[in-house]
């Protein structure tokens, strides 16, 4: 729709323009990098109800700027003066009504005008008068903000969320194996200061207590088994899960072959019918849905059928996360089936085994590119039709090469937080990496409760 600007001639006394905005926290991160008030009452963040966070008076007061600019004179005017007198407060989630109205007409093409703000059931939050030079020329542009680039908020919404979800519940019970390095354990303490598990930490003793008193972690009510050697803490871990005494088990400083050797024995381990399958649980900013990448850790080259596990695995945890009826992608380099690449046909299989019930929950289809897994327009560029296509929440990666490098350029190119589970066990087992922030490390741990607790209400087949 064009939208077309007021000459001085056009203009008379009482004519108005308003414009109705809702004020979110993206626009306090924005107005916050763009003014360098670093106010943090005007910052919503972790520790801060984003809903009850306040709007920074100037940014209220900017938004006339844009009933000017585009409306009332619109396109080509230009601001002299304005006065501003602030009444209330408009908060994070508030519906603000901004107007402006001609009061007079000046010498010079200028024109003066009242401006108000309401907020809150009709509350004013702000007045004042402008001053405005009127356009000189008729100018008419598209209503589009398509030629604005587009700004990306470095926030994990998705993440807050389901940190959310877990408060209240009952802390889960968690086997920590060899926290003997002071990330390792700080994750786990972090994670119990939160409520989120009840941590045994497994591993020397005299080490783990060494790392406490590094990082300043209190152990006062902390159970602690001393167990030498790190094989046989994972051992232990397991024995303690089989026995029902933890819910899960959580990686420390040892080497993943050494924790998943022991889960997979085949007398005493923790092995269901499934393979067991990592998967990265990514809050990419910019993405309105979480986004799971598997294999990126623990199969190498799967087969097809190991890729039917790996895939039921991946849409029973997003399930577990309140997805409906998830969207897998199955990724390869082109979209279309070519008997030259495995990974083509693989995906051509596993979206008909899907369609035949022998993957259950979500829609599976591939094989899909990159680009038209996950954006709607390059799908639709494509000619490519199918419910999830530029809309995937899992993707499911040829081979652990590609899924670890894609993962690892989503972390550190787009600035996702990554959590990090192998499923496929009896319990969830929890893999965080060292160079994890602490709400990836928490929500590792907020994601293994809501799995276990999926698990433990649906019992699917194989668990």
């Amino acid at each position: 729709m064009l939208r077309t600007n007021k000459l001085y001639d056009d203009l008379k006394v009482g004519d108005s323009a308003s414009l109705k905005r809702t004020c979110t926290a993206n626009d306090l991160f924005v107005f916050a990098h763009a003014s360098g008030n670093l106010n943090p009452i005007h910052l919503p963040n972790d520790e801060h109800d984003n809903h009850e966070a306040v709007a920074p008076s100037m940014w209220v007061g900017s938004l006339f700027s844009s009933v000017i600019g585009n409306t009332l004179p619109g396109p080509g005017s230009f601001y002299r003066a304005q006065t501003l007198e602030f009444l209330g407060r408009a908060r994070v989630g508030d519906e603000l009504t901004v107007t402006v109205t001609v009061t007079k007409k000046l010498p010079d093409q200028m024109i003066a005008l009242e401006t108000q703000t309401t907020g809150r059931n009709g509350r004013l939050l702000c007045v004042g008068t402008a001053e405005v030079q009127t356009p000189t020329t008729r100018v008419s542009i598209e209503d589009t903000d398509e030629d604005i680039p587009d700004l990306v908020i470095t926030r994990h919404n998705h993440f807050d969320r389901i940190l959310e979800e877990v408060e209240g519940l009952a802390p889960i019970p968690t086997a920590v194996v060899a926290p003997e390095e002071r990330e390792a354990l700080g994750g786990a303490m972090l994670a119990a200061r939160y409520d989120i598990i009840k941590p045994i930490l497994i591993g020397s003793k005299t080490l783990i207590e060494a790392c406490a008193a590094e990082n300043g972690d209190d152990l006062t009510g902390i159970e602690i088994i001393d167990v030498p050697g790190h094989v046989a803490a994972a051992a232990k871990a397991v024995e303690l899960a089989r026995a029902g005494v933890v819910s899960a088990v959580m990686k420390g400083h040892l080497h993943t072959s050494d924790l998943l050797g022991q889960i997979l024995k085949k007398d005493g381990g923790l092995r269901t019918a499934r393979r067991l399958s990592h998967a990265f649980i990514m809050d990419v900013p910019g993405l309105d849905h979480l986004l799971v990448v598997t294999d990126a850790a623990v199969n190498i080259a799967p087969t097809l059928m190991e890729k039917v596990d790996i895939t039921q695995n991946a849409i029973d945890l997003c399930l577990s996360l309140g997805m409906d009826q998830p969207k897998v992608g199955v990724l390869s380099a082109i979209e279309t089936v070519n008997p030259a690449i495995q990974s083509t046909l693989d995906a051509a299989a596993l979206s008909k085994m899907a369609d035949r019930g022998q993957i259950k929950g979500g829609l599976v289809d591939g094989p899909l590119a990159m680009d038209n897994a996950i954006d709607v327009n390059a799908a639709r560029t494509k000619g490519i039709t199918s419910l999830v296509a530029g809309r995937a929440e899992v993707l499911l990666v040829p081979n652990l090469e590609a899924g670890n490098m894609l993962a690892k350029e989503l972390t550190f190119v787009a600035h996702a937080e990554a959590g990090g589970l192998v499923l496929g066990a009896t319990v969830p087992v929890i893999v965080t990496s060292r160079s994890d922030g602490e709400k990836a490390r928490l929500a590792s741990c907020a994601i293994a409760a809501l799995y276990q607790q999926w698990l433990l209400r649906n019992a699917p087949g194989g668990h």
